[in-house]
């Protein structure tokens, strides 16, 4: 399921205040079975997405209308593709982060064969520590779209809003690319 059909989101200013903070220490469950803080590590890259659909489809009622809320498998796939270039150019690690709890994530993270792992912010306790841009949908609270970059636990860019989400991974090393010069 692509973007082709999806209304870009505008930039309602909720994740300006992210560059600089730095992550508090919270430890999310990931699909490897491992307990992640992000506050902790190098170069890390997190890129955050609504929900995927299960396997069987089935999206929200209204999701297309909802500006930026398509394309989570795209954007998973897309880091998935360039996975390699991400860790070329000194990501050390990767992270996607949703507020789908983890073994819903980990269907997702096994057919889409990534090669890092999901986290989950169920609990909200990321979202709310670092006032990330939510949305309802469907009686679910859900996580806009952004990818951060963080530089040893200090959140160093913010990509937000992110669109088309299946072109986030190339802007990401762009980015990365053109501040290593």
């Amino acid at each position: 399921m692509g973007t082709e059909n999806s209304t870009a989101p505008e930039d309602d200013g909720k994740a300006a205040h992210l560059i600089g903070m730095r992550i508090p220490s919270v430890t999310l469950p990931a699909t490897d079975g491992a307990i992640v803080d992000l506050s902790q590590g190098g170069l890390t890259v997190i890129y955050g997405y609504p929900r995927t659909s299960p396997a069987t489809g089935g999206a929200v009622d209204g999701w297309d209308a909802i500006p930026g809320a398509r394309g989570c498998t795209p954007q998973s796939c897309a880091f998935r593709d360039h996975f390699a270039e991400l860790k070329a150019v000194g990501v050390e690690r990767l992270f996607g982060l949703s507020t789908q709890d983890t073994e819903y994530q980990k269907e997702a993270a096994n057919r889409l064969h990534l090669p890092f792992p999901l986290l989950s912010d169920s609990a909200l306790l990321l979202a709310r520590a670092l006032n990330l841009p939510l949305f309802a949908a469907g009686g679910m609270t859900l996580l806009k779209r952004l990818t951060l970059i963080v530089n040893n636990g200090q959140i160093e860019h913010v990509f937000y809003p992110v669109f088309p989400p299946d072109r986030n991974a190339s802007d990401v090393i762009a980015w990365l690319s053109s501040r290593k010069s």
